[in-house]
């Protein structure tokens, strides 16, 4: 018969060695989904209602700011592991603000496209502005968990449950966070470069 302590073992090593891999499966299908939008984003280039545009100026702000948000998580996790935890704590901090900058350039470059009269619906709206707010709005949602899966990284290094030799949960956050980030580099430069 197998204690509970022994069981409780099995289970926490059960669920750190399936944690990692059910990221990343959901991460494929994030990957899918967006692969066919922008697929569909392609096609639909050849109808003859389709408007070419220059991207909105905040849409750049906002890819150097999820670009400075990637690092310093990067750099938040390396000085956690050489145990430095106040400095790892206040680059979280630092990544979550970065974060909530880019999704406020979002909205800005939203309301620059509307500015110039371009809309995701209704009787003005064109089926290009449509994808590209579709699918900027669609990654926005996503970062948006990713903001909710920082947070959780912050409460969690308040009660110290990260150590240099114990940090899962750090690790998948930052996966999930330099995914969304590397997301939303290939979205920018597909809709910079395909027009």
């Amino acid at each position: 018969m197998i204690d509970k302590q022994t069981l409780q073992a099995e289970l926490t090593t059960a669920k750190k060695k399936s944690a990692k891999p059910m990221l990343w499966v959901s991460m494929i299908s994030m990957v899918m989904f967006f692969a066919g939008l922008t697929s569909a984003y392609v096609i639909s280039m050849k109808r003859d209602d389709w408007v070419s545009f220059d991207l909105p100026d905040s849409f750049f702000i906002s890819t150097v700011l999820i670009v400075a948000s990637s690092i310093t998580l990067f750099l938040s996790q390396k000085l956690l592991k050489q145990n430095k935890r106040q400095l790892s704590l206040i680059l979280v901090v630092v990544t979550l603000l970065l974060g909530i900058g880019f999704v406020w350039q979002q909205y800005v470059g939203f309301n620059q496209l509307k500015s110039v009269g371009l809309f995701f619906t209704g009787p003005e709206s064109t089926v290009s502005t449509s994808f590209i707010i579709g699918i900027t709005f669609m990654h926005v949602i996503h970062l948006l968990a990713g903001l909710i899966v920082l947070l959780v990284v912050i409460y969690n290094h308040f009660k110290y449950k990260y150590k240099s030799d114990d940090m899962l949960g750090f690790e998948l956050g930052a996966i999930f966070w330099h995914f969304v980030d590397i997301l939303w580099i290939y979205l920018f430069f597909f809709f910079y470069f395909i027009k």
